[in-house]
């Protein structure tokens, strides 16, 4: 069982920067490759960025790519997503999942329907 709490979000101005903060319970989190996700007023959830469960890998939606670094600290059970350059269209609440099983291919958890664990989520809001 694995337990995920979210914090970091926000009001912010476009244009400015944002750290999400995704602490996970358990003495096997070094093993679960991670996820955040967003999800829109309206919209579904879609991925935003993946890593490796030793840290060494990691993929990222398109729209974010270049602006969103994804990254881990094992000993501290927690994973990061470090936000720049934000724009409006990035307003949404972020998820931070894990698989059901460890050591998952980041190509394996890029979906919603391939996590398994999940937190309540952390609205981040992005004015112009």
């Amino acid at each position: 069982q694995v337990q995920l709490v979210e914090s970091g979000g926000g009001l912010v101005q476009a244009g400015d920067s944002l750290r999400l903060s995704c602490a996970a319970s358990g003495r096997t989190f070094a093993t679960y490759s991670m996820g955040w996700f967003r999800q829109a007023p309206g919209q579904v959830r879609e991925f935003v960025a993946a890593i490796s469960w030793s840290g060494g890998g990691t993929y990222y939606a398109d729209s974010v790519k270049g602006r969103f670094t994804i990254s881990r600290d094992n000993a501290k059970n927690t994973v990061y997503l470090q936000m720049n350059s934000l724009k409006r269209e990035d307003t949404a609440v972020y998820y931070c999942a894990a698989p059901s099983v460890p050591f998952r291919r980041i190509a394996d958890i890029i979906t919603p329907g391939a996590m398994e664990y999940w937190g309540k989520g952390t609205l981040v809001t992005v004015s112009s």
